[in-house]
């Protein structure tokens, strides 16, 4: 399902999710699982909680009455449905860490918690597959985090009230989908209570790993000779601070306009993205050890001192790219451990 521009936003933004972002750009296959006929969502919501207007960056979309056959497109939108207890009757295809069908595994694995069956997957395909989407039968469309433009968002409007990202594509912050979603489907308390929650077990996290506290953080991803530097408007570095790290201050320093949450470096100045730890990210062992074993990657400080966090695995890092209602948690301690074993060498 992922988008080039939403490859570019992994690799270049969470993906990984976004390189997924990169790695994930649709194919234009059509594998689906299951067949959500029921009215799948709508448990728990609250009829006084609309109608509700939900504004966007193509205007507001109103929500007349409580959803019960929902389809999600893009990043994260399905996963908060789901952790809000609203199976979609339609989700998206998800190539970068989700198995044959397209099924990301912490989805997979709440579903089955839920004893409910898998939703209709969509075609991976760049743009919505407004067709497939009509044949799902919506009373919402769930985009919050997607790259649909004004004219894909008027073809879904057409089908159903849809709701879109904030301001720019790729860019929503992931507190703000799960906010959102949880808004749409009137199940904003319990949304809150969500994002509470993992407030909580963040700072958790920080408290057992004090060396990650002030320590700054650059993070990067060398893929097919573009090498992608992380702003601190993505998600994935906002996910790091949540820990108590700091942005690097050669990250503003070197930034440009590029996008509102990465940009891309020549090899010649990766010696100027200076900070305490850099998170590298790679699909697999062999791309990182390439990068980490180059000439342009030892000149960097980071490499000579031995405080890379190397990030290895579509699933991995999708789960952190950005993170997502479900698998916020699913590769938390994997990922902290991997920040706070590369922010223990600092100084050392």
């Amino acid at each position: 399902m992922i988008s080039k521009r939403l490859t570019r936003a992994l690799l270049a933004a969470p993906l990984a999710f976004t390189l997924a972002l990169t790695a994930c750009g649709g194919s234009g296959s059509d594998d689906r699982t299951g067949d959500s006929d029921g009215d799948a969502a709508g448990t728990g919501s609250s009829s006084a909680s609309f109608p509700v207007t939900i504004n966007h960056a193509f205007g507001g979309t109103t929500i007349q009455t409580a959803p019960t056959r929902v389809v999600t497109w893009g990043w994260g939108s399905a996963d908060a449905a789901i952790a809000l207890g609203v199976v979609p009757v339609a989700i998206p295809f998800q190539s970068y860490g989700g198995d044959k069908n397209g099924v990301l595994p912490w989805i997979a694995q709440k579903l089955t918690a839920l004893g409910a069956a898998t939703p209709t997957v969509l075609p991976e395909t760049q743009e919505p597959p407004v067709e497939e989407i009509a044949a799902a039968n919506p009373d919402l469309i769930l985009a919050p985090y997607s790259g649909i433009d004004k004219e894909q968002y008027d073809l879904l409007s057409a089908i159903a009230p849809t709701v879109a990202y904030p301001k720019e594509a790729w860019a929503t912050p992931w507190r703000d989908v799960v906010t959102t979603v949880g808004t749409a489907l009137g199940k904003k308390a319990e949304a809150d209570a969500l994002l509470a929650d993992f407030d909580k077990l963040l700072a958790q996290k920080a408290g057992e790993h004090p060396e990650l506290a002030g320590k700054t953080v650059a993070m990067v991803w060398d893929s097919a000779g573009t090498f992608y530097v992380y702003k601190e408007a993505d998600a994935r570095v906002e996910f790091a601070l949540d820990l108590g790290m700091k942005g690097a201050a050669s990250v503003n320093e070197l930034g440009t306009a590029e996008s509102p949450f990465y940009f891309t470096l020549s090899y010649e100045k990766l010696d100027k993205l200076t900070s305490d730890v850099l998170v590298s990210f790679a699909t697999t062992q062999a791309e990182q050890d390439t990068f980490l074993a180059s000439k342009s990657a030892k000149t960097m400080p980071q490499v000579q001192n031995g405080t890379v966090a190397s990030l290895v695995g579509a699933e991995f890092i999708a789960s952190v790219s950005p993170p997502t209602a479900l698998s916020v948690t699913w590769g938390l301690d994997k990922y902290v451990a991997a920040l706070a074993a590369a922010a223990a060498k600092v100084g050392a």
